[in-house]
């Protein structure tokens, strides 16, 4: 099964089912069987313009009906997605579209400019299609499709078959191209449906970039006739109002966007009887606001875990791994990341590659049928994360006897200060505790004495107020001097990545002349 297959088999069964709704327009969404025939019309025109099975191609748009429907036309194709986020730089973007060879790109008009960068910029694309109306760079989809035939034929599924050459995230340095297969999205596919309900009605909120995690997991509602209302800001009050109106089932949001709506005067007098699944992922979640969400918003806080070479499904945790039988929440098991998703091999290993016991921390490692191939044309990369057969994350985990693993940190961001090993998540944890912390960042900095020192970085929630002392002796009395920050600043806004990762790259860059320090 590919993406595309499941598409049809929604038309098939729920063709006036609403595929998908933009909210900013509100007209009453397509339906799948209007969505249908407009893939296909997309996919010949591929190629009937010289496009091809294999081609690469990119489309720059925001969160839109017509992206999606522009991305599964080039599914039918079976074209080679190439994901560009317009939140990127256009110079990220036009990186990109060079080193990892792309031909064809579609545009919409609200990022013409852009559009025009890239096709000055990028070599290997021969044209433009403006997918939203008339554009000033070449055809309109509705020209570049005019006499094309109503349907593409497809050729057998090949499972091995590339899908999508996907960009890691960049947080240190240029973005490597994770070649993905239609075998790695079935197997994502299957443990989402093996660990989260995914029934009839569903209705699915597209609020994280669509080139992300946000897209892929919209797709998994295709099969039952699900809903895709999409959003193209995430502004959190205007996500809770989706949320009422639209009877939103499903989400994926990164936990800085959680915190924002937590913070929300009026978050708790919204109604989400709705929901089934709020899906936390990208970056590591702190248990005290993954508590307050759940009195907030209900036991519907679900967890994923995984990277662009394992997409997305690592590990999961359902609202029912967590909630005891007298529905209390087991703490230990929320602070987890899940148990290893039912198609893959997880294990915690050590620098030589060994299994280390439970209860102790070491690589969080997969192998399976979700881990990509390959680095797009790098075979050295490829090599390196492959070291001893397995797919090495980066990530520190610790897994218990029930086979719940706890993230420590990332391998890059631990700080060693005095000699001593302080992994940043957990400095994160106890600070996030504090009433008054929206987000926090926690980076080691230099320091003659010691090294490194650790250094808190705080965003307040709007309103609020917090001192140094004060946060420094919280940390003080939960971990001890040595894991205390040494200072705090405080910040407006964190800088974030656009899939919405805090980049301490970033951070660190400030207080190390520039350059990131040397990673331990």
């Amino acid at each position: 099964m590919r993406i595309i297959d499941y598409f049809d088999n929604g038309v098939k069964y729920y063709p006036d089912n609403v595929a998908f709704i933009d909210i900013e327009e509100d007209d009453g969404g397509i339906t799948y069987a209007q969505a249908h025939p407009v893939t296909h019309r997309i996919a010949a025109a591929m190629y009937a313009n010289g496009y091809k099975q294999g081609s690469h191609v990119g489309i720059l748009a925001p969160n839109s009906s017509i992206a999606f429907l522009a991305l599964l036309g080039l599914f039918r194709a079976e074209a080679v997605w190439l994901p560009i986020n317009p939140r990127n730089a256009a110079a990220t973007n036009i990186d990109l579209l060079t080193r990892f060879d792309g031909e064809l790109l579609f545009y919409h008009t609200a990022y013409e400019n852009e559009a025009r960068e890239i096709l000055d910029a990028v070599p290997g694309i021969r044209e433009a299609v403006c997918i939203d109306g008339e554009g000033s760079l070449g055809a309109s989809l509705e020209a570049w499709s005019a006499g094309c035939p109503q349907t593409h034929e497809a050729a057998p599924a090949d499972m091995d078959a590339v899908f999508s050459v996907f960009p890691t995230g960049g947080t240190t340095g240029k973005s490597k191209g994770v070649v993905m297969t239609n075998r790695n999205i079935y197997t994502m596919f299957q443990n989402y449906y093996s660990h989260f309900n995914y029934h009839d009605d569903t209705c699915h909120l597209v609020v994280a970039p669509m080139t992300h995690s946000a897209g892929l997991i919209g797709c998994l509602h295709f099969a039952r006739g699900g809903t895709n209302a999409i959003m193209n800001k995430a502004a959190p009050d205007l996500i809770c109002d989706a949320i009422e109106k639209y009877g939103v089932t499903h989400l994926f949001l990164p936990p800085t966007v959680v915190y924002m709506m937590l913070a929300l005067p009026d978050v708790r007098e919204r109604d989400y009887s709705a929901l089934q699944h709020l899906i936390v992922g990208a970056a590591p979640t702190s248990l005290e606001k993954l508590k307050e969400a759940i009195s907030v918003f209900g036991p519907v806080m679900t967890e994923a875990f995984g990277q662009s070479e394992a997409p997305a499904a690592i590990t999961a945790k359902a609202p029912w791994d967590y909630i005891d039988k007298d529905g209390t929440i087991n703490e230990r098991r929320l602070a987890s990341i899940g148990r290893p998703c039912v198609n893959n091999i997880v294990a915690i290993l050590n620098d030589a590659g060994a299994p280390v016991e439970n209860g102790v921390a070491g690589e969080i490692c997969i192998q399976g049928e979700l881990v990509t191939p390959c680095y797009y044309k790098n075979l050295e990369a490829t090599a390196e994360a492959r070291e001893f057969g397995w797919l090495h994350t980066g990530d520190i985990g610790v897994m218990d006897d029930e086979g719940f693993i706890t993230i420590v940190d990332r391998k890059k961001d631990m700080i060693i200060t005095g000699g001593f090993n302080v992994f940043p998540n957990e400095v994160e944890q106890v600070l996030s505790t504090h009433p008054a912390v929206q987000d926090c960042a926690v980076i080691g900095v230099p320091d003659e004495k010691w090294g490194e020192a650790v250094k808190a970085i705080i965003q307040l929630k709007p309103g609020n107020d917090c001192d140094e002392e004060t946060l420094v002796e919280l940390c003080k009395a939960e971990l001890g001097s040595i894991k205390a920050p040494k200072s705090v600043d405080f910040i407006d806004d964190l800088p974030r990545s656009p899939a919405g990762k805090v980049l301490k790259v970033d951070l660190r860059k400030s207080y190390w002349g520039g350059q990131d320090r040397a990673v331990n």
